[in-house]
This record gives C-alpha cells, sequence and structure tokens, in this order.
C-alpha cells in the first residue's frame, strides 16, 4: 500500500468505523454505525466501501452472499501521515505555531495546556 494514500473526510469515517468495529465488519454493521450519527443512503456508504476498496486501504472477503471488510490501512500510520501534511501545508512542518495558533484562537483547554506541559517536560528529560 502508499503511504500517501488519499482518504476523503468521508472515507475516514467508514475507516473510523472499521478501526473501532475491529476486522471484520460486513455490510449491515458499518451501515448501522453510520448511521448512528449520518443519515447516508446504504449505496453511498456502499460506494464509499468500494473506493476504499480500489485504493487498497480496505480488504473485502465473500462470506455466503454479504462481504465482509477489513482495513488494510492502519489508524496510526493514516494518522501520522495526515497530521504531518497539516503541518507541512500549513505551518511550515513546524508544531510550535500550529499549537500557537490554537492558543490564539482559545481551543486550548486547560486539560490540553497541562498535558502539553507534561510532554515538554519529558521531551526536556529526554524520557
Amino acid at each position: 500500500m502508499k503511504p500517501t494514500l488519499s482518504i476523503s473526510a468521508a472515507e475516514a469515517e467508514v475507516m473510523e468505523v472499521l478501526w473501532r468495529h475491529g476486522n471484520p465488519a460486513g455490510t449491515d454493521e458499518i451501515i448501522a454505525a453510520l448511521a448512528r450519527h449520518r443519515q447516508w443512503h446504504e449505496s453511498t456508504i456502499k460506494t464509499l466501501l468500494e473506493r476504499l476498496r480500489r485504493k487498497g486501504a480496505i480488504r473485502a472477503t465473500k462470506d455466503g452472499r454479504r462481504y465482509l471488510y477489513s482495513s488494510v490501512l492502519k489508524r496510526d500510520e493514516w494518522v501520522a501521515h495526515e497530521s504531518a501534511g497539516l503541518l507541512d501545508r500549513l505551518f511550515d512542518g513546524r508544531v510550535t505555531p500550529f499549537v500557537a495558533h490554537f492558543s490564539r484562537h482559545r481551543k486550548l483547554a486547560r486539560r490540553d495546556i497541562e498535558e502539553l506541559k507534561r510532554l515538554i517536560e519529558e521531551l526536556d528529560d529526554g524520557r
């Protein structure tokens, strides 16, 4: 699989279902999981599944009269690729301007700030 696999926002929602559910999952299970927060038609979900299969992000295995879908793309690999791309595109590959952006727009909760402080201390200590 290509490390630069491009996944749309809608496709990412389908992938999240597979990542949370574990593998494999049937079409009906995927549709039911997405129905909790999306009102997509069944045909839309099947189209997204087929796109993901063609891209190599998922695998489809015939099980009787239905297909079972398994993720090939690992969530942590996708997040690493997406986050690096975001930093490169918007912040010249740097984390500090990214965090500064959120702090200027009051998007950092107290808990986030405390976690960032702990992370910086760990990095300074060389852990």
